[in-house]
């Protein structure tokens, strides 16, 4: 009887070897691997500085992902490479403050971003988002926004906005997939996109810590507070407004109001990629830290015992504080706030929507500035 019964593992054939005259088709099953490739050598490792060519292998897989991406309507998995940044905004990655300015000038600083020690960057905990509108994409590419893919309609209408996000994209190595109107419809929603959507990672925010010592360094400082507004086109329409007057940041609480999400960039037409943006995890506790710093903190009410065009706080350090869009000001908000700003108004109206109220306050502002 073969082999022995009380060791069932024994081996009892002998050891399968390379059949002799194997040179053809299985040439290759006979190879070694070869050396394991450093991390920045590997296409497929976060690591990877991105300026080696890729195997042809890799690069077909790459390239099947992208299709079937596009096709799915969503992001590709496959990351740009050499690109280590996950987030976008002046608070993620190495693209803040100075830094911005310095990358569009093609230098690239020798620092990390500017964070507070024992902090990171805050990025928002929703997943990438796809930012629509020819304005927005041209604004997001000439700031730098990473990004994973660039959809166009296919027949788009081209004109110079069209011409030149295509051109920053390519230069970039930022996909661009060329889709049909209708897959863009069902991607978006049905929101109007004018043919053009951008992949874009989450936002990363601004350290709060950065932004008010960014604000304190100009000549009158004046930051915006948003009070738990939680529709993201309100958000956007503030962020506009700031860059319009001339504000220096703005700052929202992390939970329970609306963040930096591709409508808000799509309201803002772009402008949050020049104004910092922060968030906070209480937005009581920060509106003290910034009157410690010397801010006269107002808040908007509708029955405040303040009149806006009496306010002689404004040509100082000033925070406007803006309630959400239906309750106002919270409680402790309001506790909290030095002055109680109300907007008159000619007629029997109940209030103003939180974005024009916003934008009407930051116009007087601006006024008293400009005249006293």
């Amino acid at each position: 009887m073969p082999g022995n019964s009380r060791n069932a593992s024994k081996r009892v054939t002998s050891k399968k070897t390379a059949v002799r005259g194997t040179g053809g088709k299985n040439r290759d099953s006979l190879k070694g691997r070869g050396k394991t490739l450093p991390a920045d050598e590997r296409p497929w490792h976060k690591g990877y500085s991105g300026t080696e060519q890729l195997p042809d292998k890799t690069a077909r897989k790459q390239d099947k992902e992208r299709r079937q991406a596009a096709a799915q309507g969503r992001a590709p998995k496959v990351g740009q490479p050499g690109s280590k940044d996950t987030t976008w905004g002046r608070g993620g990655g190495r693209a803040t403050g100075r830094t911005m300015q310095q990358q569009r000038g093609g230098k690239l600083p020798n620092r990390g971003p500017r964070v507070a020690p024992g902090r990171k960057s805050n990025p928002t905990r929703e997943g990438p988002e796809l930012l629509l509108g020819r304005n927005p994409v041209v604004e997001a590419l000439r700031a730098l926004v990473p990004a994973t893919a660039l959809y166009v309609a296919q027949g788009i209408d081209v004109d110079d906005r069209v011409t030149e996000i295509v051109r920053t994209a390519g230069d970039r190595g930022i996909p661009i997939l060329e889709i049909s109107r209708n897959e863009l419809d069902r991607m978006t929603g049905g929101v109007l996109h004018q043919g053009i959507g951008l992949q874009i990672p989450p936002f990363a925010y601004e350290d709060f810590n950065d932004l008010l010592a960014a604000a304190l360094e100009q000549t009158a400082p004046l930051l915006v507070a948003l009070d738990g507004i939680t529709d993201p086109r309100n958000v956007g329409a503030v962020i506009r407004s700031v860059a319009a007057f001339g504000a220096h940041g703005i700052f929202l609480p992390e939970r329970r109001a609306a963040g930096i999400t591709a409508t808000a960039w799509r309201t803002s037409a772009g402008a949050a990629a020049r104004v910092p943006v922060s968030q906070v995890v209480n937005m009581t506790r920060s509106i003290k830290e910034a009157q410690k710093a010397g801010f006269t903190a107002v808040g908007l009410d509708a029955d405040g015992e303040t009149d806006l065009y009496e306010l002689e706080a404004a040509v100082g350090p000033l925070l406007v504080v803006v309630g959400s869009e239906g309750r106002g000001l919270s409680r402790l908000v309001g506790e909290t706030c030095d002055l109680r700003v109300r907007i008159p108004m000619a007629a029997d109206v109940e209030s103003l929507n939180a974005s024009v109220a916003a934008a009407v306050t930051l116009a007087e502002v601006t006024r008293r500035r400009l005249y006293t």
